[in-house]
């Protein structure tokens, strides 16, 4: 077991389940380096999630590190109904039918119910269906009632409660099911940093579930999971509503085909870093390290070519939740992500990066990175409130390392998605004023190990310290003896 690496700059997020379930594997997975855990929601009851996040917030404080809790609604996936007697087989050129209608009975080997109803409206002839992450394809021969007849165009086992795709996209059924609606209640109860939307087709999406989330008394930050082929025409919306971005590699390779998945997570990463987001990369990631050991040599190269592209974390599925080895996956991507960030070219030009300026502190966090990259600062330091300024600085290639300073636990889990971030818990007397919170917070870095004497820092804050969303002053400090600064100037 190994203790977190300070200097890593990608996050790594896992997901609970029953192999971290048993009695010291949550501790280890965290000692290995998980920043934020995910709960699926798709699987397990409203209890087990309590449990889980409680138990998380125990094991973080034991460890004396914080662990951010992502919440991720099950969304509308589409999926075939039971079957009577077991998993069928089909054959290539068998006729199957997608009985749609309510009271669907059982299946057999020669149809099923679905549980989207409307799926006749949306599908006509010729439409190919993909079943259980496209094993199972079908070709849609005709529409009759509630009956959408085919024809087996991939054969394979199929068996209870498979998802189900159009190729393409296309399907209309809604972002948030009545489910979610009651797990948005749920994640607010137990105070999730991060809220996962599935199968999001537009922005309005997002505001939904932002105002669901309101509502409930939730104050997390908005996850917009693309894994729709229709997401794609909208990218920039939905991205512009939510506050992180997930390449959900899964739902999205089924729907517009492996050859054009590699392309596009690079598009999706690339597009959500210059519109000012984070963006996890997920699925599959070390699939093979359910049952093994150690990954293969193919899935370190995914990992490192989404760590080197620029995504802000990786993320851990079955791997985690159901796998062998837990902590042992946990520790590859760790590595692997350590491995890749030595392959990182800060950009030399970030004047000409293409990021959006629409805010005050963004602008200020662009002059701070191009202050860092011609001084040869030993660190950025941002004194924030919500946790955006660190934000901003996190949206630019650097080597230096970001420290954002917040004296609120929630700001400080939400920075835990942002690569290149360390969070640091700084709390100071209200009265101090900005240049003595400075010194103040040089002090506490220097008396963690994370200054040294002689360094030079950048650092960013507000006039008013204490208040959110005033970042509008850039300065650089020189450590002294014991923490001290030597020089505190305005730039």
């Amino acid at each position: 077991m190994t203790t977190e690496n300070p200097l890593r700059r990608t996050k790594i997020v896992a997901t609970l389940g029953p192999a971290t379930d048993v009695p010291g594997m949550l501790e280890k997975i965290i000692a290995e380096g998980v920043n934020v855990v995910r709960l699926n929601l798709s699987h397990g009851q409203p209890d087990d999630h309590r449990a889980r996040a409680a138990a998380v917030r125990i094991a973080a404080e034991k460890a004396g590190c914080e662990v951010g809790v992502l919440a991720d609604l099950q969304g509308p996936k589409i999926r075939v109904e039971k079957f009577a007697h077991g998993p069928v087989e089909l054959r290539v050129g068998d006729s199957f039918v997608l009985d749609c209608s309510p009271n669907a009975p059982l299946g057999d080997a020669t149809r099923v119910g679905v549980s989207y109803h409307d799926l006749p409206k949306d599908v006509a002839a010729g439409d190919v269906l993909l079943l259980d992450d496209g094993l199972v394809a079908l070709t849609v021969e005709s529409v009759v009632g509630a009956e959408v007849r085919c024809r087996v165009l991939v054969a394979g086992k199929l068996s209870d409660r498979k998802g189900l795709n159009r190729q393409g996209g296309g399907l209309s059924v809604s972002a948030l099911s009545d489910k979610d609606k009651a797990d948005i209640k749920l994640a607010a109860e137990i105070g999730a940093d991060f809220l996962a939307v599935s199968f999001v087709r537009s922005a309005a999406d997002m505001d939904q579930a932002r105002r669901l989330l309101h509502e409930a008394g939730g104050n997390a930050a908005l996850v917009a999971k693309i894994e729709r082929a229709d997401a794609i025409s909208v990218l920039g919306e939905i991205i512009d509503a939510s506050d992180v971005v997930m390449v959900a590699r899964g739902d999205l390779g089924v729907e517009i085909g492996d050859a054009e998945l590699p392309g596009l997570q690079k598009k999706i990463i690339r597009e959500s870093v210059q519109r000012n987001r984070a963006v996890i990369t997920a699925t599959q990631m070390l699939q093979s390290m359910v049952r093994s050991p150690i990954p293969t040599r193919a899935e370190v190269l995914d990992v490192a070519n989404a760590v080197i592209d620029g995504t802000d974390a990786v993320m851990l599925s079955e791997e985690s939740a159901a796998g062998a080895h837990p902590d042992k996956a946990v520790a590859a991507l760790r590595r692997i992500c350590l491995g890749a960030e030595r392959q990182f070219e800060p950009k030399e030009d970030l004047a000409t990066a293409g990021h959006r300026l629409d805010r005050t502190d963004q602008a200020i966090a662009l002059a701070a990175m191009l202050l860092a990259s011609q001084l040869g600062v030993r660190a950025i330091v941002a004194l924030t409130e919500s946790g955006a300024t660190a934000q901003w600085l996190s949206r630019y290639r650097s080597a230096v390392p970001i420290y954002g300073l917040s004296p609120f636990s929630d700001a400080r889990r939400r920075m835990l998605m942002l690569r290149d971030v360390q969070p640091v818990e700084f709390t100071h007397a209200k009265d101090l004023t900005p240049a003595a919170s400075a010194r103040e917070a040089v002090r506490l870095l220097f008396g963690q190990g994370k200054l040294s004497e002689g360094d030079r820092v950048v650092m960013t804050h507000g006039d008013h310290i204490g208040r959110g969303g005033g970042t509008n002053t850039l300065k650089l400090l020189s450590v002294g003896a014991d923490g001290m600064v030597e020089s505190l100037r305005d730039l």
